[in-house]
């Protein structure tokens, strides 16, 4: 049962044309939070540390010089998890002495700040452990941007493991098209401008065959075969419209960009209930090019969505 909140509180990710294509979708982010609980929090947090004990090398890689950079980030988080949300979080410090609270799971945590044996893991996974967010952090040097450290449980059929230490360019090699009109590096440009104290935040769709969250490339023989068990029949059940909230912070001391990436679903037979959404989605999904179908998985039940789509805006 999906809640009314929750419908309501859902990242459509379209704008306001009937016509999609990659490009760099970046606004300004305000207010500057990182990140956002919502009513599935305790559920994902305990997949999250389930898939990390389980599958700790793809969920999660961190370079040994990312130390700093991975300091900053539960610095930045951890502040804005006791500030945005006093009832459910609380941070104290004594100088070093850090006592992080989590009321939800109902853990205490001391450590001193900027000594990682003072705790159980890494900064950047032992933060992670506490949002419902994947966790990214590129490094800039030699002007360009690396993939150094992340904890992601949440991927959109790729992977963290594959990825490592790969340039930007790199890893967004396979989008097609994306080399072709220099559009991998109008946004590298614009990533490696970004300032300290000045965030920015896009949303990513795709369409998903089911409602797992965890769609690793090394997952795909367990997810994958769900494309190919799409029907009229179960189309608005079984498919969902997949949103990724990123949020992108420019670390101020380490020089380094963080990435949060915040996963919503909701199942199409929801999602089409609200009329502007249904119209302008079926519009975009009738328009978008076979090359965009193809890279985001939709292709085999394309079709089979469009005619759910056309029958639904036939009720009226």
């Amino acid at each position: 049962m999906v809640s009314i909140e929750k419908i309501r509180s859902f990242p459509y990710p379209f704008g306001e044309h009937s016509v999609y294509r990659y490009s760099n979708n970046a606004i300004p982010l305000n207010p500057p939070i990182a990140i956002e609980l919502t009513e599935d929090y305790l559920c994902e947090i305990n997949l999250k540390r389930k898939l990390l004990s389980n599958h700790p090398e793809r969920c999660y890689h961190a370079a040994p010089f990312t130390l700093e950079a991975q300091w900053e980030v539960l610095d930045l988080i951890l502040h804005q998890l006791a500030s945005c949300y006093p009832e459910k979080f609380n941070l104290v410090e004594n100088d070093d002495q850090w006592v992080f609270t989590n009321l939800q799971t109902g853990e205490k945590n001391t450590f001193a700040f900027g000594d990682h044996t003072t705790m159980q893991f890494e900064p950047l996974d032992f933060v992670g452990r506490h949002v419902q967010e994947d966790l990214i952090l590129m490094m800039q040097r030699d002007g360009d941007l690396f993939l150094d450290a992340g904890q992601l449980c949440f991927p959109a059929n790729w992977s963290l493991f594959f990825d490592a230490g790969m340039t930007f360019k790199e890893i967004h090699k396979p989008i097609p098209g994306f080399h072709s009109v220099s559009l991998d590096e109008r946004i590298l440009q614009f990533l490696m401008r970004i300032e300290a104290g000045s965030p920015w935040w896009r949303k990513n769709w795709s369409l998903m065959a089911g409602n797992r969250l965890d769609t690793s490339l090394e997952t795909f023989s367990e997810w994958g075969q769900a494309r190919k068990k799409v029907t009229k029949e179960n189309v608005g059940e079984l498919v969902h419209l997949r949103v990724e909230v990123q949020k992108l912070f420019r670390l101020p001391k380490s020089n380094g960009i963080l990435f949060t990436i915040h996963t919503h679903m909701l199942p199409l037979e929801i999602f089409i209930q609200h009329t502007p959404w249904l119209e302008q989605f079926s519009a975009i999904l009738h328009e978008l090019p076979e090359f965009i179908a193809d890279y985001k998985g939709i292709s085999l039940y394309r079709e089979v969505v469009l005619e759910y789509l056309e029958e639904e805006l036939e009720k009226g």
